[in-house]
């Protein structure tokens, strides 16, 4: 069969933050892929790049008082540290934020837009006067057009319930100024989705495209109609500007799967210059195009993207593949617990081929989220890894070295089980192609445990205390040398580090499927050196430590006349300012909660959905209005205050049952957490 041409990339990681286990399941399983294909004779080209555009960008740059140029730059340093940490073979990395990334967005658009696929609309919006900029849902605050409660964002009232748009506020107000905002038109631009309906429920149910499941789910999109996507931003804004426009920006979400195309061709114009950008890119391109990416993000991927590109005339992806969650333990990761890992604690303490093992014997081509599980990690690696594998080298080699000058016997003794063996790479390939990388590493422990039972039974230490049966000993432990070799190549996939340490143990020039399909006689090999260490238990601890944050959290430095306590008005009708006595106050029952998971809350640039643990029997859920201060990451395992007695209500979103404390001034908001020691359930007074 010839080789195929194949480009796979990842999902772009965001450039506000570090790399963690739950992005490292995504890449450690595209980085297995692109091995295998490798190793089994393909020409596979992986690239990838850093998400550097977008608000979030923006505001963190400014809080870390740096540009958003320096803000990206070190981000991707660090992003590419700890990828080559854990072996991740890109052969280009680069950024969405390049002139060449940039071209080719406006290329992009321009096509689409000369077809009709974009169209301008104007869109009120409430403007800053003194800032000179369009407020987003996140930047206003005012009064409630139906309960008359105060303080509230742009876009939901957290007191009633209701969902309105900004411009019905009344007494707005600019949180970044003081100012009250004017309305203001603003030109919008628009990508015209509806244009590719039919295409793309035809498109998401080609063969192999798409897993079935994730083409189910898009069904739903389909059947509520699909509408136009907003492709534009106003000023300031830290992307691409709009070709023709001054002052719009695309959307991140526009540029970004733009930085798959740009990456390869830096590197083709980089590394490959006899390769050329179109016969990839191009409509009739017979070459493969393969996105890793997790699942919530195929909507874009799945619906915006191809769209975009058969706007344009370019081809697209010849497959999407879907990954699920992490968990740790069986819980969403968390910070309290240690099990928030980030790539870089982790490499502190541990062999990186231990977590590649770990996630390849879990991971299958189902849209299915995976467990760490950090007692099961131990076992199986110091099981599989070291207790089978390794053992076979550290039990053959020695006599080798010692008895027969480093050389294997002139011939194997055991044709038919070596050959068994080879043979094997036809399934254990297949089931890597398929990315069924749990089955294929159940195949090869299996053939490890043959061959672990192939030297119990001969006994070459036993046989060596014995007079005259050198020969026997050089042949046993020559086809343990043998079995040994095939393990490690339909392993190096997944542990390459270790993989480049037995090619080098056995001093062979070529270490892929093709070149282990003969048996290894009268062959020359080094000198043993131990290949893996067990996993520490001490270690996981260690790590497991480093990477919890202190239950205390110190109260951010206001200035007290500024500084208010928001999301408390429980007994006080709105804009109401008189004292309340204690009688009022004790009706107000103050809990401690636990935050078990916070997701972003689709249509709510202000809200993130909390699941608190408060030491009932069922957890409950809490609708907050912190969006802009915390990333739902940030908060997985933090302790809050909550008022647990609020009458639950309902919200366009779902039920809201409690609030969370805060304190807040014109800088943003501040969770209210208790210090170390306290527990879900425990009242506050």
């Amino acid at each position: 069969m010839s080789a195929r041409k194949i480009l796979v990339t990842n999902a772009l990681p965001y450039a506000n933050g570090p790399i963690h286990m739950g992005h490292l399941l995504g890449y450690i399983q595209a980085d297995i892929w692109v091995r295998a294909m490798r190793a089994m004779g393909h020409d596979v080209i992986y690239v990838c790049a850093d998400d550097a555009h977008g608000t979030a960008i923006m505001l963190r740059a400014e809080a870390n008082g740096i540009t958003p140029e320096q803000q990206i730059a070190n981000v991707q340093k660090e992003h590419e540290r700890d990828f080559a940490g854990f072996g991740i073979s890109f052969d280009h990395y680069d950024s969405t934020h390049s002139e060449t990334n940039k071209l080719r967005s406006e290329d992009i658009y321009i096509k689409n837009r000369d077809v009709g696929n974009i169209v301008v609309r104007p869109v009120t919006q409430l403007f800053d006067p003194e800032k000179q900029m369009f407020l987003s849902d996140r930047f206003i605050k005012g009064t409630c057009p139906k309960c008359d409660a105060e303080d509230q964002y742009g876009d939901s009232c957290e007191v009633c319930g209701t969902t309105y748009n900004a411009t019905e506020l009344k007494n707005p107000r600019s949180t970044l100024s003081g100012a009250t905002p004017i309305e203001k038109s603003s030109d919008h631009y628009f990508f015209k989705l509806p244009n590719f309906s039919q295409y793309l429920q035809q498109w998401t149910r080609d063969s192999g495209r798409l897993p079935v499941s994730i083409a189910n789910k898009l069904d739903e999109w389909f059947e509520a109609g699909l509408t136009d996507w907003d492709i534009s931003r106003d000023a300031p804004y830290f992307g691409f500007e709009i070709p023709d426009a001054p002052n719009k920006y695309f959307y991140v979400w526009v540029d970004a799967p733009i930085g798959y195309m740009s990456s390869f061709e830096n590197y083709i114009k980089a590394q490959r210059p006899e390769l050329s950008f179109d016969e990839y890119w191009n409509k009739d391109s017979k070459h493969e195009v393969y996105h890793f990416i997790g699942k919530d993000i195929v909507y874009f991927h799945a619906l915006f993207w191809p769209a975009m590109l058969d706007g344009a005339g370019y081809r697209t992806p010849t497959g999407l593949f879907v990954n699920g969650f992490l968990t740790v333990n069986g819980q969403k990761m968390s910070k309290s617990r240690g099990t928030f890992i980030k790539a870089e604690t982790y490499l502190e303490h541990l062999n990186p081929e231990y977590l590649r093992y770990y996630f390849a014997s879990k991971l299958s081509d189902k849209v299915e989220d995976s467990d760490l599980n950090l007692d099961d990690f131990i076992q199986k690696v110091n099981s599989d890894l070291v207790g089978k594998v390794v053992n076979i080298a550290s039990r053959c080699a020695k006599f080798i070295n010692k008895d027969f000058n480093n050389t294997l016997s002139e011939n194997c003794a055991e044709p038919g089980l070596v050959q068994s063996f080879i043979d094997a790479r036809v399934s254990i390939s297949k089931a890597y192609e398929d990315r069924e990388f749990s089955a294929a590493i159940r195949e090869i422990m299996a053939l490890a445990d043959r061959a672990n039972q192939y030297i119990d039974e001969k006994k070459p230490w036993a046989l060596a205390k014995v007079a005259g049966n050198e020969q026997q000993v050089h042949e046993v432990c020559s086809v343990g040398i043998n079995l040994f070799r095939q393990l490690a190549v339909y392993l190096s996939p997944v542990i390459p580090k270790l993989a480049n340490e037995v090619q080098t143990f056995l001093k062979l020039e070529q270490f892929d499927f093709a070149s282990a399909q003969t048996i290894l006689v009268n062959h020359q090999i080094a000198q043993f050196q131990p290949l893996m260490q067990r996993v520490d238990k001490k270690a996981v601890d260690a790590m497991v430590d480093a990477s919890k944050d202190s239950l205390a959290v110190e109260a951010p430095k206001v200035e007290k006349k500024k500084a208010k306590v928001v999301e408390q008005k429980v007994e006080l009708k709105a804009g109401e300012a008189d004292p309340i006595t204690i009688d009022d106050f004790v009706k107000i029952d103050l809990r401690v909660a636990q935050v078990l998971q916070a997701d972003f809350v689709e249509g709510s640039d202000k809200l993130l959905q909390l699941t608190l643990d408060v030491g009932e029997t069922e957890s409950r859920n809490v609708f907050s209005g912190i969006r802009s201060q915390y990333a739902p990451e940030d908060l997985i395992g933090k302790l809050v205050v909550m008022v647990a007695n609020l009458a639950p209500r309902k919200m366009r979103f779902g039920i809201s049952n409690g609030m969370v404390l805060c304190a807040g001034n014109d800088q943003g908001l501040y969770i209210i957490s208790p210090e170390s020691g306290a527990k879900p359930g425990d009242k506050v007074s």
